[in-house]
């Protein structure tokens, strides 16, 4: 699995001019899921967003996590993580995962989040949506967890 991860202020998901997902302070998670990925790379990208120490305390270092926060997550499914643009112009997505595995390990990713405590909310999986990020910091971190 890949993910892209946002520290955000605010954050929402639209499609079709309705919103599907909105969050404050928290986390914007693009995530994609390879050909190879199962259930443990999901609940390890999950265990390590939801872990991950990147909010400031009180000293202004990044010491804190989401839940110490109180922050929440918004799940945005973008298989384009996986495009490889390293040969001519136009992005080879071959590594990604077929639809329904990749939707299934996207909503396993959704439910270990939650079940650490964790605020979820998300797009469409599949569907064209509008993603408004206002990034806090900017902290922008790249994670991926192959099988």
């Amino acid at each position: 699995m890949r993910a892209v991860v946002q520290r955000v202020s605010s954050a929402r998901v639209s499609v079709d001019g309705r919103v599907t997902g909105e969050i404050g302070k928290g986390l914007c998670v693009l995530l994609a899921a390879s050909r190879t990925d199962g259930d443990a790379e999901a609940e390890w990208m999950a265990d390590k967003i939801t872990g991950l120490r990147i909010f400031e305390d009180g000293d202004g270092k990044m010491n804190l996590s989401l839940a110490d926060v109180g922050g929440a997550a918004l799940a945005v499914s973008q298989f384009t993580l996986y495009g490889d643009c390293r040969k001519g112009r136009r992005p080879s997505f071959i590594a990604a995962g077929e639809p329904e595995e990749a939707n299934r390990l996207y909503e396993a990713f959704k439910k270990f989040v939650e079940a650490r405590g964790i605020q979820v909310e998300s797009g469409v999986f599949q569907a064209h949506m509008s993603v408004e990020i206002v990034n806090d910091g900017p902290v922008t971190l790249i994670l991926e967890k192959e099988a």
